[in-house]
Parts: C-alpha cells; sequence; structure tokens
C-alpha cells in the first residue's frame, strides 16, 4: 500500500485530479457507478459506450469482439472527451472498459492524472449481468473475450480495485472518498 498524499503531483480535488475513469469488464456497473460518482462531485460525466462508431457497435452485436485497432479511434475519442471537459474548467469521469494497460495509458496520454476505479465482478456474475440487460449492443456472447482481455491495474497505475459487487451508492461513496480525502489515502 502506498499513501496517497506522498504519490507526486496526486493532492485531490484542488490538484491535478480532474478525471476518473470507471473501467471494467462488460456487466461490472461501469456507467451506474459513474453516473453517481459524477452527481456526487458535480463533474461532467461521458458514457464511453455512446463514442464507439457504428462500426465497433455493429460488430460488437454480431458477437464478435474488438481488436485493438477498432479500439484505437473510440480511445481517442474518449481521450478527447476527457481533455475536453477539463479544459473547460471541470472534472471528468468517463465509463470506459480501459481492459488492457495499454488502452489507459493511451487514455493518460490526455490526461496524466486519471484515477482508474476497476469494478471487479467475476464471470458468473457478468453473464447474468449482461445476459438480462435490455436495450445495449454487447451480447453476453463477449463476456469471455473481456475477461481474457483484461490486464488488472499493476501498482505502478493510479487505481483502485472495488468489489463491482457492492451497491452504486456505496461504490460512489468509496470513491468520491478516495478522491476528496487526502490524509491516510490509500491505493
Amino acid at each position: 500500500m502506498r499513501n496517497f498524499e506522498n504519490l507526486p503531483g496526486r493532492t485531490g480535488p484542488d490538484g491535478p485530479v480532474a478525471a476518473i475513469v470507471v473501467m471494467g469488464v462488460t456487466g461490472c456497473g461501469k456507467t451506474a457507478v459513474g453516473e453517481a460518482i459524477a452527481r456526487h462531485l458535480g463533474w461532467r460525466f461521458v458514457e464511453g459506450d455512446r463514442l464507439h462508431p457504428p462500426e465497433n457497435i455493429a460488430k460488437m452485436s454480431s458477437g464478435q469482439p474488438l481488436t485493438d485497432a477498432d479500439r484505437s479511434g473510440w480511445l481517442d475519442a474518449i481521450g478527447a472527451a476527457i481533455a475536453e471537459g477539463i479544459a473547460d474548467g471541470g472534472g471528468v469521469v468517463v465509463a470506459c472498459s480501459a481492459l488492457k494497460r495499454k488502452y489507459r495509458d493511451r487514455l493518460r496520454s490526455f490526461q496524466p492524472d486519471i484515477l482508474f476505479v476497476h469494478l471487479v465482478i467475476d464471470r458468473e456474475t457478468a453473464w447474468q449481468r449482461v445476459g438480462s440487460r435490455k436495450g445495449h449492443f454487447m451480447p453476453a456472447s463477449l463476456v469471455d473475450s473481456q475477461f481474457a482481455a483484461l490486464e488488472l491495474p499493476q501498482a505502478d497505475e493510479f487505481a483502485i480495485n472495488l468489489n463491482g459487487l457492492e451497491s452504486v451508492d456505496e461504490l460512489s461513496a468509496q470513491t468520491t472518498d478516495r478522491v476528496l480525502t487526502t490524509q491516510g489515502y490509500r491505493i
């Protein structure tokens, strides 16, 4: 464990923590938790799925996982939305799978001090959640490909892992407490 206050440049809401990416596999609750965090902090919320180009949505809808090349432009659109939100003088919370380290690095190229909040769930829960939701382009058949692609955030990344089985309110509170508190902060 490292103390938050000892991490260079990370001083809480008055410092460079102006962006949070709620990440994880499909069905982990990124959107609901991200919206709750944004409401609590008074920050802009960006739904990363809305920034997918039509060809990505068509590919996933047909049960095909995206490749790194497919995600390239999408990640750039998310990074640009983060940079734009910060340039407008506010904080930004984004729902984005950010499954691989190189995807997170790409987002950090737009804003270095992004806090990644990884909502951890198991395969069975992901299958159940994705299988029961209506009106989303991501079929349950892609759950396994998400877990196969997932690279857990490493110790040198500014990230926290939270139990995605907890309530939206609890996950939002845990995240906002970490952003708003500089004394005794642990990652």
